[in-house]
C-alpha cells in the first residue's frame, strides 16, 4: 500500500506532530508499505529555517525509507492570526500541487493541529479518487479562541464550518484522544468511521537515564541539581508564566532548578519575566535537535506539565506525557481535569494541581524533593505505564484501520 501523508510538520522539526508522523511512517516502511511525505522547511517554531534547508519550490530526500517531498510556503514564527493563516494556506495550495504528481497513492492522509492540511489532503482524494484520512491532532480552530488570541469572529466561524465539512467528507478520522471522538459525535459525525489512537513513545529511543548528561549538566550549571523540566513548546496555551511564579516560590531551595527547554511564541515573554523576576534558580535551554531529547530529559528529576485553565483543554493529552514515561520521570501536572489528568492518575504517575496555580504546583515541587521515597515510587509507576503507550504498536494499529479502509474502497 501506498499513503501520501501530508503534514506541516516533520523532522528535523521536534515536535508532536513532526515526530508522530516520523515514527508511525518509519514503522508502516518496515512492513514493506510505501509513503510519501508532503511537507515545508523545517522552521517550527521559530519561523526560521534550519541550518542545512531553503524554502524551496520543491525539495525531495529519503528518511528512513520514506520519501519525503518539501515544498515551499510563507514562513512565519507561531505568532499572529494573520500570518499565520497566511502560512497555512500557503502549505494548503503547494501541497496540493505537490500532491498532483505523486503517482499510485491508494490513500490521502491528512493531519492538523490546523486543518488547511487536511483541506489539501481532501482536495487531492477527490481528484484521485482515494480515500480521505482526516488524523485529528486538536479541534482547531477553537484552540485559537481558547488560547484568547482571538473572539469568536467572522473569520473564525467560517473556518468552523470548513471544519465540519472535513469532519464529514473525511472518509476515517484518526482522533489523538477520546474527548475529540466524543466532541465530534456530539456534533453529528458518524462515530463508527472514528478511530482512537493515542500519542505514544519511541520505546528504542527513550528510557530511564543511569545518570544526568554531563555536557548539559556542565554547560548550564546543574551538576548536583534537583531539577523539574519543562520540556517541549513554549506556546500560549501553557500557562508558563504560573511556573515562572511557582519558580519563585521555591526560591529558598539552594539545589533546586526549573529548567525550560524549548522554543515558542511564548518563549520571548517567558525570558522577560524571569529577567524582571531576578531568579536565579530558573534554567533556560533552547530548542534543541531531536536526537538530544533524551539527553535533555536526563537532566530531569521530575517533568513538569502545564496547559492554561480552559474547557478545550480537558481534552487534550501533552505528548511530553510519553516522553516523561519513557525516561521513568514523576510528573507535575497543572491542568483542568480531563483525559490528560485521567492518564497520570490511573497509571500513578505524578501529581496533578489546579490549573494556573503556581502555589499548588511549587508545594507539589516542594513534596517531591522532601520525599524521595514517594519520588520513586511515581518514577517507577511512570517507566511501567511506557509500555501501554508503545509507539511501534500504536503505529501499527494505525496502520491497520487504514488498511482496512484501503481493502473496502
Amino acid at each position: 500500500m501506498h499513503i501520501l501523508f501530508l503534514t506541516d510538520n516533520f523532522p528535523p522539526e521536534g515536535n508532536a506532530p513532526a515526530t508522530r508522523t516520523y515514527e508511525h511512517a518509519r514503522e508502516w516502511i518496515k512492513e514493506g508499505h510505501e509513503v510519501t511525505v508532503i511537507t515545508g522547511a523545517p522552521n517550527f517554531p521559530e519561523g526560521k529555517v534550519f541550518d542545512g534547508y531553503e524554502n524551496r519550490w520543491y525539495q525531495k530526500e529519503i528518511v528512513d525509507g520514506i520519501e519525503v517531498r518539501r515544498v515551499k510556503t510563507y514562513i512565519t514564527a507561531n505568532e499572529g492570526f494573520a500570518k499565520r493563516i497566511l502560512d497555512f494556506m500557503s502549505f494548503m495550495v503547494s501541497s496540493f500541487l505537490a500532491g498532483l504528481f505523486v503517482r499510485k497513492a491508494d490513500v490521502i492522509v491528512g493531519t492538523s493541529p490546523q486543518f488547511f492540511t487536511a483541506v489539501s489532503a481532501w482536495a487531492l482524494s477527490a481528484v484521485k479518487w482515494k480515500p480521505f484520512v482526516f488524523e485529528l491532532r486538536d479541534i482547531w480552530p477553537a484552540s485559537i479562541t481558547a488560547v484568547g488570541a482571538m473572539g469568536r469572529t467572522l473569520p473564525i466561524r467560517i473556518l468552523e464550518r470548513i471544519e465540519v465539512f472535513l469532519y464529514k467528507r473525511a472518509d476515517k478520522i484518526i482522533s489523538v484522544t477520546h474527548s475529540f471522538k466524543s466532541e465530534l459525535i456530539e456534533r453529528g459525525i458518524d462515530g463508527n468511521k472514528i478511530d482512537v489512537i493515542l500519542n505514544g513513545v519511541d520505546l528504542s529511543m527513550y528510557e530511564p537515564a543511569k545518570s544526568k548528561d554531563e555536557n548539559f549538566s556542565h554547560a548550564y550549571d546543574l551538576e548536583g541539581k534537583f531539577v523539574v523540566g519543562y520540556v517541549g513548546t513554549h506556546g500560549l496555551a501553557h500557562a508558563l508564566d504560573k511556573i515562572v511564579e511557582a519558580a519563585a516560590l521555591l526560591s529558598d531551595i539552594k539545589d533546586l532548578r526549573i529548567l525550560f527547554a524549548g522554543g515558542g511564541a511564548a518563549k520571548e515573554e517567558l525570558e522577560e519575566l524571569v529577567k524582571k523576576k531576578e531568579l536565579t534558580n530558573v534554567v533556560l535551554i533552547p530548542r534543541q535537535a531531536k536526537e538530544l531529547m533524551p539527553q535533555l530529559w536526563s537532566l530531569c528529576d521530575v517533568s513538569l506539565i502545564s496547559l492554561k485553565d480552559t474547557d478545550l483543554f480537558k481534552t487534550v493529552i501533552p505528548s511530553k506525557i510519553f516522553e516523561s514515561m519513557g525516561m521513568g520521570l514523576p510528573m507535575v501536572m497543572t491542568s483542568p481535569e480531563g483525559e490528560a489528568t485521567g492518564i497520570l492518575r490511573n497509571t500513578d504517575s505524578g501529581i496533578i494541581v489546579e490549573p494556573e496555580a503556581p502555589v499548588e504546583v511549587a508545594n507539589a515541587i516542594r513534596h517531591l524533593y522532601e520525599n524521595r521515597g514517594e519520588l520513586r515510587q511515581l518514577a517507577n509507576s511512570s517507566f511501567k505505564a511506557a509500555s501501554e503507550f508503545d509507539r511501534k504498536e500504536l503505529a501499527l494499529l494505525m496502520m491497520e484501520k487504514i488498511q482496512q479502509l484501503v481493502d473496502k474502497k
